[in-house]
């Protein structure tokens, strides 16, 4: 058992207990980039080994009731066909160098998307602090309406989420989350997690079945994910208090970019470039944001003003 796969599988782990996405989206590209590992032989042991490991985040969350399970049934009625589809679209490719540099392009291309999906998802977060704060548009509630499910666009997201698990991995959750984030602004923030933990459950292993039937597994690759994640997620969920999630969720972004340009054949020389723009801009262009909406420009700026006595204490 290789140990550098299990310490890698282990830091994942941590990221998506932390974050509670990012497993396929990080473990997929890491095994191509830097394991040298075909990209369907790569695709197949993630999704075996998520399969193996959704079910324990999922049963917390069931039994605290914060899933949805009517946006889950409509989730599912998509996802779990279209995984299937999405694994023999894979294979209906061809055998040999089509298919792989097929998954390998389709998979940069999930992951930038994913990447933008987490900005998007932390600048909605952001939006809707400063909303509540200064009562600018409608406020708040304390109890949030009740969810009103919206069937066929439910039922696309789950298509769409399936057929990228099915050819990449990626999408349970990154992608998932961020439509679901879109479609229904009012589900509360733990029951978005919940709902989408519970319905990647069946679609996981819908994919993973698929690619069990086409032996694709490499079991030698399958086990130290599987061994390396589980205690990593555990550790992850367990220090999420003390982190700040929104900082995580950034540098995954990033990551998940710089991983999507390699994978698509981008060089490393305008892969630093972009790992520079990313990390010099992003940081500018977030701070701007934070301004504009009435926040200090970087957020410890904020945490020190709320610390810091008033006048007469």
């Amino acid at each position: 058992m290789d140990p550098a796969l299990l310490a890698v599988a282990f830091g994942i782990g941590i990221v998506v207990g932390l974050t509670g996405m990012g497993g396929g989206a990080l473990m997929t590209p890491v095994l191509v980039l830097f394991f040298n590992i075909p990209p369907l032989t790569a695709v197949s042991s993630d999704v075996v080994a998520s399969a193996a490991m959704k079910p324990a985040g999922s049963w917390v969350h069931w039994r605290n009731g914060t899933v949805n399970w009517t946006l889950v049934k409509l989730l599912v009625g998509g996802s779990v066909p279209a995984a299937f589809l999405g694994v023999l679209i894979a294979h209906w490719i061809g055998p040999g160098p089509e298919v792989q540099a097929f998954i390998k392009h389709a998979l940069g291309y999930v992951l930038m998307v994913s990447s933008a999906g987490l900005l998007a998802r932390a600048y909605l977060r952001l939006r809707e602090r400063a909303q509540s704060r200064d009562g600018k548009g409608s406020p708040l509630p304390k109890e949030r309406p009740e969810v009103i499910a919206r069937p066929i666009p439910t039922i696309i997201v789950g298509v769409v989420g399936g057929l990228m698990v099915g050819l990449t991995s990626v999408g349970s959750g990154s992608l998932i989350i961020v439509a679901l984030m879109a479609l229904y602004p009012t589900l509360k923030a733990s029951q978005l997690v919940g709902t989408d933990l519970v319905q990647a459950v069946p679609l996981v292993f819908a994919a993973a079945i698929a690619h069990l039937i086409f032996g694709d597994v490499d079991w030698s690759v399958t086990w130290p994910i599987i061994i390396g994640s589980i205690p990593g997620a555990y550790i992850g969920a367990h220090i999420s208090s003390r982190v700040s999630g929104g900082i995580v969720r950034r540098a995954l972004a990033i990551v998940l970019m710089i991983a999507g340009l390699k994978l698509i054949g981008v060089s490393n020389e305008w892969t630093l470039v972009a790992l520079a723009v990313a990390l010099v801009g992003g940081t500018l262009a977030w701070g701007l944001i934070r301004r504009s909406l009435g926040f200090s420009f970087f957020i410890h700026q904020d945490k020190r003003r709320k610390t810091r006595p008033t006048k007469g204490d």
